[in-house]
């Protein structure tokens, strides 16, 4: 996700479209909207309305079936018109949704999990592509928002675009210690990993304050929940937070104007990271979106940033969310803050 903010957010700067075309045309592109792109009508057929796309990150680990896949992060990042201003609102993976039915992957239906819909798009051969496109009218059905492009990553694509930047700059609001990473002789490895060489293991604490994070550990940062006050509205946050950390930084050391540093970056996500522009050639779109910069960038939080349940107990988007939501479908989002600044992040 930060990859595609970055290649997003000023790459024009580097030249024309023909460079950046040589700069991108490396990214795999799929299509991964399928029926919840935008219509003709909603604007899809150009780029000079506002501009949505889904953004997925998934934890894919060698280990593990192809096809037993969830996606734990799920992003809406909002143009507005103006493609001048950048939102990020966040979608809690544990929001009870009714997934339709998505005869590709043999599933019929039912209501899980929000994050179980890209599983029950990719099993049985339906693959990312089948997930993100169950992903995206999944939430297309629950908000009324139609998409313009999607991206998905996996973690281990996140981390090596981190490393490539060297480092970015987080503050973290609270201690925390992980739930999946050890230090084995000062080094940190996975849990599991780290059990197998019999050694002793020292618990990953990622302690309050601003630091310079590696990769591994901003990622690992990124996908603590429990330890935290509130849960995945925090790691929601720290999610935000880490992608507007690589745009800023990328920004910053020069990478979306030097060709170079740039096509480096696409490389370093390589395989891990797919990318859907809609109707829109990938050159067109960067063009457009080339006023967007991480200072530019907007965090939002979902029912205000805490836990909101049904009468069963589970968790739903509150109504002044689906709001929120409305704001995005009709461009008017900027208004929708001013006046509900309660929704704005706490993270810088």
């Amino acid at each position: 996700m930060g990859a595609l903010l970055m290649v997003t957010s000023g790459a024009a700067l580097a030249g024309s479209k023909a460079m950046i075309n040589q700069a991108t045309g490396s990214i795999d592109q799929r299509n991964l909207l399928g029926e919840a792109g935008k219509s003709d009508a909603e604007g899809g057929e150009s780029l000079e309305g506002p501009i949505d796309m889904l953004l997925l990150g998934v934890d894919a680990r060698e280990r593990w079936a192809a096809d037993d896949v969830r996606a734990d992060s799920i992003i809406v990042l909002h143009i507005p018109a103006t493609h001048d201003q950048a939102y990020l609102i966040s979608i809690p993976r544990d929001t009870e949704a009714q997934i339709p039915a998505f005869p590709k992957s043999g599933y019929t239906g039912g209501v899980e999990k929000i994050n179980a819909a890209f599983q029950a798009g990719a099993r049985n051969g339906g693959g990312w592509e089948g997930g993100a496109q169950l992903m995206a009218q999944t939430i297309k059905q629950m908000t009324g928002v139609s998409f313009d492009g999607a991206a998905i990553i996996n973690f281990g694509g996140f981390k090596n675009v981190i490393d490539t930047l060297g480092s970015v700059r987080i503050c973290v609001s609270q201690d925390v210690k992980s739930r999946h990473m050890s230090f084995v002789d000062d080094k940190p490895m996975w849990n599991a990993d780290a059990k197998k060489t019999g050694k002793a293991m020292t618990p990953v604490v990622h302690k309050k304050g601003c630091r310079e994070m590696e990769g591994w550990a901003a990622l690992d940062y990124s996908r603590q929940r429990y330890g935290l006050a509130k849960g995945d509205y925090d790691r929601q946050q720290n999610q935000q937070q880490l992608i507007k950390a690589m745009a800023r930084k990328a920004t910053e050391t020069g990478t979306l104007t030097n060709l170079g540093k740039l096509q480096e970056l696409i490389k370093a996500a390589g395989k891990a990271f797919i990318l859907d522009t809609g109707k829109a050639a990938l050159p067109d779109l960067v063009f457009t979106m080339r006023g967007v910069t991480g200072n530019e960038l907007t965090m939002l939080r979902t029912n205000g940033g805490d836990f909101h349940g049904n009468a069963a107990g589970r968790e739903t988007l509150s109504p002044l969310t689906l709001e929120m939501f409305q704001a995005i479908k009709e461009d008017k989002l900027a208004e929708f803050v001013y006046a509900n600044p309660d929704m704005l992040s706490t993270r810088k």
